[in-house]
């Protein structure tokens, strides 16, 4: 069987490298660096090594659309972010499907892997695809809808090692999909018994994990008021069974700082104002300016032209990805407060960070500099070198703002 995939970054290139064992993959993305890249066996991403694409025998990268002409299935994986009024941007997800529509046969079947509300793949993506295949939903064509669940930079729970949800336009093309994946993924598939019910089960997931993590930047802001250690609140509390294991942070990336946006969207849609889930997104959407106030607190004024070094860039631990991320808030509040901030990030890629955000991230790191550090990702390379290696890129009066809970 010949397997289309449309869209190769976090999700569609591991998502290529597993169907490949078992079908004929013809993976297609519209960035010809990135073709060009995958075809020399380098994954910019990061997520997959020179090895693991250099041992690939059924798989075809392209950035011609028409290359995947002759496939029956075709998986889109493609970006669905947020415009500037945090409302979805479905625009990149909609010229996929006018590709796709162009070059489906009779009984074709597209499953699409990007987050969306509920009802996204039928009442926006069908209409898409049928008016420029012009081909008959359920009856010419059908559609599937499979949610991501990949965690970049987790090299433990990976593609393999995650049940996958799997679902179709009808009860036999809902079996299809499901042994589509079922045959590729590790940890087997949970068919359920609807497209909606899919996408739902996909728009709570990050919701919840969104609203978890904005309840303990609460708390941190409220006890660093009463000068507490959240850390130590959390180890009492932590040895009650039930009691949830989360950690503050800056929530950037393209899910949990997105998703919630599109189910808070589709509700309002209906009437209803998730007050909640809103919420959540409020807290930690300005969660940076807490850190700022906390962290200039500390210092002695005046604390103009103060050098600062931030460690991290990327939204999240031991990756590269750096979309949405909370650090670049961070870098120019500080800035905007009147320090002198530097970057170090030993993953993310130089170039593109100055690229997107014009912020030159430092190749290395000098002691004896800085007058204050913070701990912003909690990368495993920090962790490593420990606080003592840390503490020696600071003068000998300094601060210390280690919220990520690093330790020595």
């Amino acid at each position: 069987m010949k397997v289309g995939i449309i869209g190769l970054g976090y999700v569609g290139l591991p998502l290529a490298i597993v169907f490949q064992k078992k079908y004929d993959v013809y993976a297609y993305d519209n960035n010809n660096n990135k073709i060009a890249q995958l075809k020399n066996n380098y994954d910019k991403t990061n997520e997959l090594s020179k090895k693991e694409l250099k041992n690939l025998s059924n798989i075809k990268f392209s950035n011609k659309i028409s290359d995947l002409k002759d496939c029956k299935i075709f998986v889109i994986a493609v970006p669905t972010p947020i415009n500037k009024k945090k409302n979805p941007d479905l625009s990149i997800l909609k010229k996929a499907c006018v590709s796709v529509a162009k070059i489906m046969k009779i009984n074709s079947i597209v499953v699409f892997e990007s987050t969306v509300y509920p009802g996204v793949t039928e009442e926006i993506c069908v209409p898409i695809l049928s008016k420029y295949s012009a081909l008959k939903y359920n009856k010419e064509f059908f559609c599937g809808y499979s949610p991501e669940r990949i965690n970049p930079g987790d090299k433990t729970h990976n593609i393999n090692n995650i049940v996958k949800l799997t679902s179709g336009s009808t009860e036999k093309i809902s079996r299809i999909v499901d042994n589509l994946y079922s045959k590729v993924i590790n940890a087997g598939t949970y068919r359920t018994k609807s497209i909606k019910i899919a996408e739902a089960a996909k728009s709570i997931e990050n919701a919840q994990r969104d609203i978890n993590i904005a309840f303990i930047n609460e708390l941190k802001i409220i006890f660093d008021k009463m000068n507490l250690d959240l850390y130590e609140i959390l180890k009492a509390a932590q040895t009650k069974w039930n009691f949830l294991k989360f950690e503050p942070g800056l929530v950037g990336g393209h899910c949990i700082g997105v998703d919630p946006y599109y189910l808070s969207y589709i509700s309002q849609k209906y009437k209803h104002v998730p007050r909640i889930i809103l919420s959540g997104r409020n807290i930690n959407d300005n969660f940076h300016n807490h850190i700022i106030e906390d962290f200039a607190r500390k210092f002695k004024k005046p604390i103009l032209r103060k050098k600062i070094l931030i460690l991290g860039f990327a939204f999240k631990e031991n990756c590269r990805d750096h979309r949405n991320t909370k650090i670049n808030n961070l870098y120019k509040g500080l800035k905007k407060k009147g320090f002198k901030v530097e970057i170090f990030d030993p993953h993310v890629d130089k170039k593109d960070v100055w690229k997107v955000y014009k912020i030159k991230i430092l190749s290395k790191i000098k002691k004896n500099k800085y007058d204050g550090v913070i701990v912003a990702v909690k990368h495993d390379y920090f962790k490593k070198i420990g606080l003592n290696k840390i503490i020696s890129f600071c003068k000998k009066k300094h601060v210390l703002y280690n919220f990520k809970n690093l330790k020595i």
